[in-house]
């Protein structure tokens, strides 16, 4: 392969796995790598509405709410992808009771958590849209909850993402 292309790693949180053997090979053959963590971003923003609590959980369990009733179309461009147990969804009416604990374990990239859902997780990674359409209610929250969603952002693209990719565990 030419020296200048670079691996593209883009497959969900299950990328994690490969993480200590993709810096093992980057050592390795001093070579280059993107790593795609958008995505991921998104849940943290979410991580970080929910643990501000307040409006902010308030329209985080609206998201969760607005996705769930439209699972259908915000699934089908990636049910190639994704694999959510449909089963494993809470009811809205459910989510709309929980604590922002609750919300944040459910949602955290944890899967040793006893509260994690990776269905709910999944749902809401393809349910961006539903944020988009929301847009200065959304925004606005955003910045309100900064500190919060910026803790979140940085620990999630640092701790789980450069650091055993780029500087090794």
């Amino acid at each position: 392969m030419p020296g200048n292309l670079k691996l593209s790693v883009h497959s969900g949180s299950d990328k994690f796995s490969i993480y200590g053997p993709l810096h093992n090979a980057i050592k390795k053959f001093d070579a280059g790598v993107h790593l795609k963590t958008a995505g991921t971003t998104w849940l943290e923003e979410l991580i970080g509405l929910a643990e501000a609590g307040g409006a902010g959980l308030d329209l985080a369990k609206e998201i969760y709410a607005e996705a769930y009733s439209h699972r259908e179309e915000l699934c089908a461009p990636y049910a190639t992808v994704i694999d959510i147990d449909p089963d494993k969804l809470p009811l809205p009416s459910a989510v709309a009771g929980w604590s922002s604990e609750h919300f944040v374990y459910a949602l955290r990239h944890d899967p040793k958590c006893p509260a994690y859902n990776n269905s709910l997780r999944q749902l809401l990674h393809v349910g961006f849209k539903v944020a988009a359409k929301m847009g200065d209610c959304y925004l606005n929250l955003l910045s309100a909850t900064e500190p919060t969603i910026a803790k979140n952002v940085t620990e999630n693209l640092f701790s789980r993402h450069i650091k055993p990719v780029f500087i090794g565990e």
